[in-house]
């Protein structure tokens, strides 16, 4: 995978921009070629209201049947288009949270109070049981030095638990991490509780919550290259790109080669079966090398995870064809 910078966003792709100057030409003959231009140009680029509301159609059939609430935003990073289905819906982000939390994290690593290399000391107490960890099933007895970058890698990529809650008490807990994502501009997303603290009760989980629209709005920030320097964005990049979690979610919809960096969410389901959070956001390469970020979080749903699973992957086919 090659990357390169265009007007400070880090792609990764194959696309090349090449800029010539003219010679020769007049400054009226040169505007009538830029307006021509462009007018032959609108069509590719953003959704003019009759594209997004048949986007939108196409999103809204996918969904009629489920139950819950389905939530969906979808913003095209080339132009910044926004379309938004159910997004005034509080939705529990889950684990989609670490996301946050990684950027939280390697902001401090770019201010130089955290390093990459720096052995973080992981302790039996550290890994607890009953939750999803592979740190904790590669060192079970804990008691170990683990680079920080490991860490986060775990967390991001194969969503751990464990990982979670140890880069929270490194970052000061939740409250510091959302003031974080709060002065970077980002009001529609809420951290409260770790991992442990969502095992510990069904309620608590509505505690880390977003709106779908804000949650690609700083995908958004992310892909822009406006909150990490480059050498730790395309470290979160490459550890979105390798998430092994929901493989049949946004990914499942998409043809195979296709890049996405995302992070998923899921929760348990209560004694009446119900799930309160399966979700999946990320950014979308096309086959043109534009980005398209997409946030799906379906929360209060009875439907098996296989069905929900589908919902999410024919809504990032949608898009995908729509926008490719």
């Amino acid at each position: 995978m090659k990357l390169f910078s265009v007007d400070k966003r880090v792609v990764h792709s194959s696309k090349r921009v090449c800029c010539r100057p003219a010679h020769n030409i007049s400054s009226n003959h040169a505007r009538f070629i830029a307006l021509f231009v462009l007018v032959l140009a609108l069509p590719l680029f953003g959704c003019t209201g009759g594209a997004q509301g048949r986007l939108k159609k196409e999103i809204q059939q996918i969904i009629t049947g489920t139950d819950g609430t389905v939530g969906v935003a979808i913003r095209n990073l080339e132009t910044g288009d926004l379309l938004s289905l159910n997004n005034a819906t509080r939705y529990p982000m889950q684990s989609v949270y670490k996301f946050a939390l990684a950027l939280a994290v390697l902001h401090r690593v770019d201010t130089g109070q955290f390093n990459l290399d720096q052995a973080i000391h992981v302790s039996q107490l550290d890994l607890l049981p009953d939750t999803w960890s592979p740190l904790r099933e590669k060192y079970p007895g804990g008691e170990v030095d683990i680079p920080l970058r490991e860490i986060i890698s775990c967390t991001v990529s194969q969503s751990d638990n464990n990982g979670c809650d140890i880069l929270f008490r490194l970052f000061g807990g939740p409250a510091a991490v959302d003031e974080y994502i709060h002065q970077l501009g980002i009001n529609g997303i809420s951290i409260k509780a770790t991992e442990e603290q969502m095992h510990s009760e069904w309620s608590v989980q509505f505690t880390n919550w977003c709106n779908p629209s804000e949650m690609v709005k700083l995908l958004d920030k992310f892909d822009r290259g406006g909150i990490l320097k480059d050498s730790t964005q395309k470290f979160l990049w490459e550890q979105m790109v390798a998430t092994t979690t929901g493989p049949k979610r946004l990914k499942g919809g998409l043809p195979a080669q296709t890049i996405i960096a995302h992070k998923t969410g899921s929760s348990a389901r209560n004694g009446e079966g119900i799930s309160a959070a399966m979700n999946d956001a990320g950014i979308i390469v096309l086959p043109d090398g534009d980005h398209v970020a997409v946030a799906v979080f379906i929360t209060n749903s009875k439907l098996d995870d296989a069905i929900n699973e589908r919902v999410i992957a024919e809504i990032a086919g949608a898009v995908y064809n729509f926008y490719r």
